[in-house]
This record gives structure tokens, C-alpha cells and sequence, in this order.
């Protein structure tokens, strides 16, 4: 039999016409294929289809169509119009472009530009939740921090447990008893508004008119609705009257028709004092909504501790530093897990304040007995005055009480914003080890630390501002300023403060990146 006839060559095509063979992996060009054709050859005596040598066209963005992703075709591309290509794997992704079996040289067998990053595929998903889009590469998308593990739970537990039965065995042994009764009887507190002002004699028929005449009409007490003239003298450590202004006098409980029973001693503040209070509780509600609401909250139990269970555990002869770091634990407990929930962060916070708490409580007591600070300024001298001999008061411990609970509210700011910096970041990259988190936190705390001393170092000279001018006036040099006892005693408590509150940041990161990291 003799041989067929060869195939007619055409001059248009570079390779004059002939089959193509089989693309690598048994994927073929639509174009070199015909309908019902096996093997994917072309039928001898078809017209073949093929691109004519020229510049690739650039390939267009993909269409998803019910979840399929299409290519239109392009008059370069040389398929029939609604051919499906294969699918585009993503550069870089476990079978994208050079990874997948058969697709190694696809864009050089078919003579197209490799696809875009962002192209979608059909049937190829990595697992990890990314999305696609156009124009876009895959993306991961991260919700809350999970939570911690069971292990890490347990051994936060076991770290909170002892702590919370302890502060409230203090609670238990340190409640107040009876209050006791001051030597000198209290004075009582009337109010009413001033309705004349005139210059007067400071005793009758003197003549040096160095006084000021204050006539009020009291609203309550028991000359309620009658005025009552005061003498004040005009010197500058007194304050100045006028006409409408709302006062407060205090009454010694004698002849309440002797204005000798009387002294003018303030002006009244409750109204424009409720109105700031409206606002600031307004800005935290509208800035942090049921967490604003839950702080304002965790702010009146903390003022309900203060003058229910520490001031007067103090009153009733209990050690001041004991009855202030029991109240600040419980202060704390309450007020973290009220206002950020229950949770392994809120804990971690917990956990930092409790470790600053108690090395505040030791470097003070330490640098208030080498320093020789006694605490007997002039209100703590008027204190003891006024309680009497009965009443046992501890200068040098009502100081240290003072730090431990000055220093709280700083404390609650440091170790809570570690610790949920070190849970965004845990989020945010979830393949941070134990270590990476540590450092990367450490690195946020050094600013937050600078800053937090910054503030408690100038909070403390803003309050005893009167009392540095005066030292500054009245001593010889810098030297005998800082080392006098009222303001030693500030230096004391802003540097162990500090010390605390630089203590807090490694502590608290260390167990938040512990629970983060082993999650």
C-alpha cells in the first residue's frame, strides 16, 4: 500500500502547519485540539491554529463566576471564544507557578506572560483562610486572640488563687472596728451665701479698717434663714469675698446666737465640682462605651474600698501598710477583672501588679527607715492633734501607705497596656515565639516607661509645687532643699514608685508573652 499523500504545507506558520504534540502534563491549547480528536492531535487535512509570532498580549484580570475563574479570550491568545484555560496557580503558594506537576512551563509553552499575583484559581485553596480579589495577592485576616490554653490556665490559677484568698484574709483580719472618738470635738459645717461686703474696724472703735465685714445669709444650721456678720481680716493668705458668693462656715457647736460659735472658712464647690464630674464621666462613655462605663464603675468601688475599709482599718489602729496593700489587692482584683473581663490578659496584668506591688511595699519601708523619714508634716500633725493621745497614729506608715496606693493607678495603666500589647502582637503574628514576643514587647514598654515616670515624677512636684518654693526661699542651697523631710519624703516616694513601675513592664510582658507564646 503506498504512503499517503504528505500534508500541504502552509507558508503562514512558522512550523509549516504540522501537529503539535502534547503539552507537558497532558494539558493541551484549546487551538491544538479539534472537537472529537483523540490523543488531543489534529486530524490531518485540519487547519491549524496557531499564534502568530508577535508580542504577547497582556493577560486580562480574571472573572469569578460561580466560584470558576474564566480567562476572556483575546484575539493573541489564538483559543475559540468561551475556552476554558487551566487553572493559574499563585507564584510563591505550594503548587503556584514552577511547583505544580505539569504547569512548570506553562507560560512558556503557550507563549503567555505568567499570570498576575492576584489571579484567583479554581480548586486551589491554601487552607489558611486567604482571600482573593482583583488586583489583590492573598491576605490572612485575624480575629480576637484565641484563648489560652488549658496548661496555661491552670498555672495562672495557681498563681491568682493564693493571691485572692490572701488579700481577702487581710480583708477579714484588718476590718475595722469601733471608730474612735476624736479628743477635740469635730466641728459642724453650715453653708450660706454672702450678701454684703464692707471694709471695717478689726476692733471696735479702732480705726485701722484692716478687716472685712462679711454679712451671710446662712441656709441651714440652726440659724437657718438668718444672716450673720464676719470679720476676715485683709491680709494675703485670706481670701477675698463678694456679693452672691456661696460659703461655708463651721460651727463649733456652741451659743448658736454668738457669731463667736462661727468662722467663715470656704467658699462651697459642690455644683461646679458635679458638673466636671458629668463631663469627665461623659468623655469615658462616649470614648469607651460599656468598657468607659464599666472604668466608672471599677472608679466608685475603689472610692467605696478607700473610705469604707482603708481609712478607717487606719483610724482603728491597724498597721498603714498592711491596711494599704490589702486595700490596693483588692482595689486591684476588682477593678482589672470589672473592667476588662475575665480573661488570661486580664490576669497577666494581675499578676504584674501584685509582683510591683509587694517590691514597692519593701523599698519603701526600707529607704523610709534608712532616711529617717518620720511622716510628721503639718496636716499629719494636725491629725494627731486632733485624735488625741487615745488614738495610736504611725507618721511613718501613713507615708507608706500613701506610695503603695499612689502608685496603683500608674501601675493598673503599665501592666494592662503590656499585656495587650503583647496579645495584638501574638495576633498579628501568630508564628512569634516565646522570645520574639518578649523582646518585641520590651521594646513598646521602654516608651511606655519613659513616659510613666516622666508623669509620676512631675504629678509629685505639681502637687508639692507651694512647698518647693518655700524651701527653695527659705533654705541655703539645692542640697538642703532635697534632703529636708517634706520634700525627701516626695523624693522617696517618686523614686520607689518609678522603681515599681519599671519593674512592671519586664514582669508583666515576661508572663504575657509566656501565655501568648504557649497558646
Amino acid at each position: 500500500m503506498p504512503p499517503p499523500p504528505p500534508t500541504p504545507r502552509d507558508p503562514s506558520v512558522p512550523d509549516g502547519g504540522r501537529p503539535t504534540a502534547p503539552r507537558p502534563g497532558g494539558r493541551r491549547r484549546a487551538g491544538d485540539r479539534a472537537h472529537g480528536a483523540p490523543g488531543g492531535h489534529r486530524p490531518t487535512g485540519e487547519p491549524a491554529r496557531h499564534r502568530a509570532p508577535q508580542a504577547p498580549a497582556p493577560r486580562r484580570p480574571p472573572l469569578a463566576e460561580d466560584g470558576v475563574t474564566r480567562t476572556p479570550p483575546s484575539p493573541a491568545d489564538g483559543a475559540p471564544d468561551g475556552t476554558e484555560t487551566g487553572p493559574i496557580p499563585h507564584p510563591g503558594h505550594p503548587g503556584g507557578w514552577g511547583d505544580c506537576p505539569g504547569q512548570a512551563d506553562l507560560g512558556a509553552v503557550t507563549g503567555s506572560p505568567a499570570p498576575p499575583a492576584g489571579a484567583r484559581t479554581r480548586g486551589h485553596h491554601d487552607g489558611h483562610g486567604h482571600g482573593h480579589g482583583h488586583g489583590h495577592g492573598h491576605g490572612h485576616g485575624h480575629g480576637a486572640a484565641s484563648p489560652a490554653g488549658r496548661r496555661v490556665r491552670n498555672l495562672l490559677v495557681a498563681l491568682l488563687v493564693p493571691c485572692a484568698l490572701a488579700t481577702l484574709a487581710g480583708v477579714v483580719l484588718l476590718w475595722p472596728g469601733p471608730t474612735p472618738t476624736p479628743e477635740i470635738p469635730p466641728t459642724r459645717q453650715v453653708h450660706g451665701t454672702v450678701t454684703a461686703v464692707q471694709v471695717a474696724d478689726c476692733s471696735p472703735g479702732s480705726g485701722d479698717r484692716r478687716c472685712t465685714g462679711v454679712t451671710v445669709a446662712l441656709s441651714d444650721g440652726p440659724r437657718a434663714g438668718r444672716d450673720l456678720v464676719q470679720l476676715v481680716p485683709t491680709e494675703p493668705s485670706t481670701p477675698r469675698f463678694a456679693v452672691d458668693d456661696p460659703v461655708t462656715l463651721s460651727w463649733s457647736g456652741a451659743d448658736p446666737d454668738d457669731a463667736g460659735s462661727y468662722q467663715l472658712v470656704d467658699f462651697q464647690r459642690g455644683a461646679p465640682l458635679g458638673w466636671l464630674a458629668a463631663a469627665f464621666a461623659l468623655a469615658v462613655v462616649v470614648l469607651g462605651r460599656l468598657r468607659g462605663f464599666a472604668a466608672l464603675v471599677g472608679l466608685v468601688l475603689s472610692f467605696v474600698i478607700l473610705l469604707w475599709f482603708v481609712l478607717p482599718a487606719i483610724l482603728s489602729g491597724g498597721s498603714p501598710l498592711a491596711v494599704a496593700v490589702t486595700g490596693a489587692c483588692l482595689i486591684m482584683f476588682v477593678v482589672l477583672y470589672l473592667t476588662h473581663g475575665f480573661s488570661a490578659r486580664t490576669s497577666c496584668a494581675v499578676l504584674g501588679t501584685l509582683a510591683s506591688l509587694a517590691l514597692i511595699g519593701v523599698l519603701g519601708y526600707l529607704f523610709t527607715v534608712t532616711s529617717r523619714l518620720t511622716g510628721l508634716d503639718d496636716t499629719t500633725a494636725t491629725l494627731i492633734g486632733t485624735l488625741g493621745p487615745g488614738v495610736p497614729v504611725d507618721p511613718r506608715g501613713l507615708v507608706l501607705a500613701g506610695l503603695v496606693i499612689g502608685a496603683l493607678g500608674a501601675l493598673d495603666d503599665v501592666t494592662v497596656t503590656q499585656a495587650s500589647a503583647v496579645w495584638e502582637l501574638g495576633a498579628a503574628n501568630p508564628g512569634m515565639s516565646v522570645r520574639e514576643l518578649f523582646a518585641a514587647g520590651m521594646r513598646i514598654g521602654r516608651d511606655h516607661v519613659a513616659s510613666a515616670v516622666n508623669t509620676l515624677v512631675l504629678a509629685y512636684a505639681g502637687a508639692a509645687l507651694p512647698l518647693l518654693l518655700l524651701f527653695t526661699v527659705a533654705a541655703g542651697g539645692v542640697g538642703q532643699v532635697l534632703t529636708s523631710q517634706d520634700v525627701a519624703t516626695e523624693i522617696v516616694r517618686t523614686l520607689v514608685g518609678s522603681i515599681g513601675l519599671v519593674a512592671a513592664v519586664p514582669v508583666t510582658t515576661g508572663l504575657a508573652a509566656l501565655v501568648v507564646g504557649r497558646r
